[in-house]
């Protein structure tokens, strides 16, 4: 695997130029959208109600994460692990972008919807693998990006689709031509807000928030009308007032984080807080939304710069925190800081998952979960975001938390988790969690850094040590005790996401290409595919005519350098 010296693991920087993005439909979608063959006449529009209820559908991948509390369970059991070691490639189908993977595509009444780097998004036969057609965005002048080109799928509601682009727009497409229907700002990309999360829709609102958390934007959560793109209301992560919090001590685990206080409240008094507008705090992943509590449940990155504290005093709210806001307003609710004033990289990125477990009285309620990047399955109370409990670390952990220096101190887990951006899978007849974890020992340094203009800020560096071994593991976790039920090593890092299905199955894939089913009660791997290129993405799975499928893409990966590739493989049973 290569290495770069700065940020490799965590951040491949690109920039990109390209012409003016019109917001104009008529004007841009021109050669925009090709067609490959009629659409199907099995294609229907997507109803609320619909999308309510994909818990229980066993039809549909309507959600990047299978439904609103995002579990990624899918509850058919054709293939289960009686028979999953007879999965079979059903097709192949290839894109036209050679670069990393981590979409989770759509299926609806047969009909894939799946996006590439680089904003490309395809409408395919989730059958036959054959192309109904192909929308490639048109870029602004300016991108400016972490961790690769990446996209990680649309939403679908009524007859449109909905995307984020890493020039920082939110397009709408006509689900049956892929044709623009629309397309807004969500942000200034020369202040370093770009996107690559799959959005969310509901009651007409598209919800999406940013990344750039390492070019010291301020982040937001915000809610645009789906018929028109106007914008509803926006949550700024980064308060305007109060981001100095209450200046913790300890990390949500009780473990003293090392912080001068003193010389912190110093710094705030002598500097003032001002500096809220560059503090960093992207949301990168989709928000899980209860929809009985009509509640939206997102987790916040990093501060910016990312290791270089002085000049953030304070606890840095909401960033590395879990938080609840209103649906039909934004109006916050609650939230949870899980490391303050962080200077590790140690970020929220995992999506949250609303589910069952036991409470603090031994009693199944239901609670919101988030694997994080230090290791560990939170469980949380839903209306307050107390926590209830936090598992036991899933990877080795040392050295915690000490300070990044100029020379460089080691600390485990190292600035990519743990957990990173992989989405989290739950078996809620088991009340299990399982989670794609890293294992990349790293050190950390600091280098004192004035915000740059929207261009890469780290304030020092995190680097990889060459003769440590990096590997992945997958991690069962029991909710209702904390308990790690298994654990599966791997030999590479894993990056991509977690599927669990009704027939006691968990599928991941690893960056040499492999792509593994397990047994979800013990962790026994029962099959496996290589796909010849990273498999880093979120795996899904339907059904049509009666026969279940498991999809998922082989890209590679940018951040970690796998292979690449241009693929989604589609599997079945003969």
């Amino acid at each position: 695997m290569k290495h770069n010296p700065l940020k490799q693991i965590a951040l491949s920087v690109m920039l990109m130029a390209g012409a003016t993005t019109s917001v104009c439909a008529d004007e841009i979608q021109g050669q925009s959208t090709t067609t490959g063959r009629p659409m199907s006449s099995n294609l229907v529009p997507i109803s609320q109600d619909m999308l309510n209820a994909s818990a229980a559908d066993k039809k549909h991948w309507l959600h990047p994460n299978g439904n609103y509390a995002q579990t990624r369970f899918y509850p058919a059991d054709q293939i289960n692990t009686g028979n999953v070691g007879k999965l079979k490639p059903a097709f192949v189908f290839q894109t036209a972008v050679l670069e990393s993977m981590e979409t989770a595509p759509l299926v609806i009444n047969g009909v894939m919807f799946l996006t590439t780097s680089y904003n490309h998004v395809y409408a395919i036969d989730a059958v036959t693998g054959q192309e109904f057609w192909h929308y490639k965005h048109k870029m602004g002048p300016i991108t400016t990006y972490c961790c690769g080109p990446n996209n990680r799928g649309v939403a679908a509601y009524g007859d449109l689709l909905f995307m984020g682009t890493l020039d920082a727009k939110l397009v709408a497409l006509d689900a049956k031509t892929g044709k623009l229907v629309w397309e807004t700002e969500i942000a200034d990309p020369e202040k370093g807000y770009s996107e690559t999360m799959a959005p969310t829709v509901i009651d007409g609102k598209v919800l999406i928030g940013t990344n750039g958390g390492e070019y010291g934007i301020r982040g937001f959560v915000k809610a645009f009308d789906a018929k028109t793109g106007n914008l509803l209301w926006t949550f700024n992560t980064i308060p305007e007032k109060g981001h100095e919090g209450v200046w913790a001590t300890h990390d949500a685990t009780g473990r003293d984080m090392l912080r001068n206080i003193a010389a912190e409240k110093e710094a705030l008094a002598k500097n003032g807080g001002g500096f809220f507008e560059t503090l960093g705090g992207g949301v990168w992943m989709t928000p899980a939304v209860d929809v009985a509590t009509r509640t939206v449940y997102f987790v916040v990155g990093n501060p910016s710069p990312d290791l270089y504290g002085d000049i953030r005093p304070g606890d840095n709210l909401y960033t590395d925190s879990i938080v609840a806001v209103d649906l039909d307003s934004g109006a916050y609710k609650a939230h949870f800081q899980y490391i303050a004033h962080d200077v590790w990289d140690l970020d929220a990125v995992s999506p949250p998952i609303i589910t069952e477990a036991k409470g603090k009285d031994g009693k199944v309620q239901k609670v919101v979960i988030h694997g994080g990047k230090t290791g560990h399955v939170y469980v949380h109370d839903p209306k307050t975001l107390e926590l209830i409990r936090f598992s036991e670390a899933m990877i080795p952990q040392e050295n915690m938390w000490v300070l990044p220096t100029a020379d460089g101190k080691r600390m485990l887990p190292g600035a990519n988790g743990g957990v990173e951006w992989n989405p989290l899978a739950v078996n809620p007849k088991l009340r299990m969690s399982y989670a794609a974890n890293l294992h990349q020992p790293m050190t950390y340094h600091v280098e004192a850094s004035d915000y740059p203009g929207g261009k890469l800020w780290l304030g020092g560096a995190f680097k990889v040590i060459p003769n440590e071994k990096q590997w992945g593991r997958l991690s069962a976790v029991n909710l209702d005790t904390g308990k790690v039920a298994w654990k599966a090593d791997t030999d590479q890092p894993l990056m991509g996401g977690v599927l669990a299905t009704a027939g006691n199955l968990v599928f991941t894939g690893e960056g040499n290409g492999m792509f593994n089913g397990y047994d979800a009660r013990t962790g026994k791997k029962l099959w496996s595919f290589n796909c010849g290129a990273g498999v880093n993405a979120p795996p899904v799975s339907y059904t049509v005519n009666g026969k279940q499928y498991i999809a998922v893409a082989a890209g590679g990966n940018t951040q970690l350098d796998f292979k690449r590739g241009n693929s989604v493989f589609v599997f079945a049973l003969p």
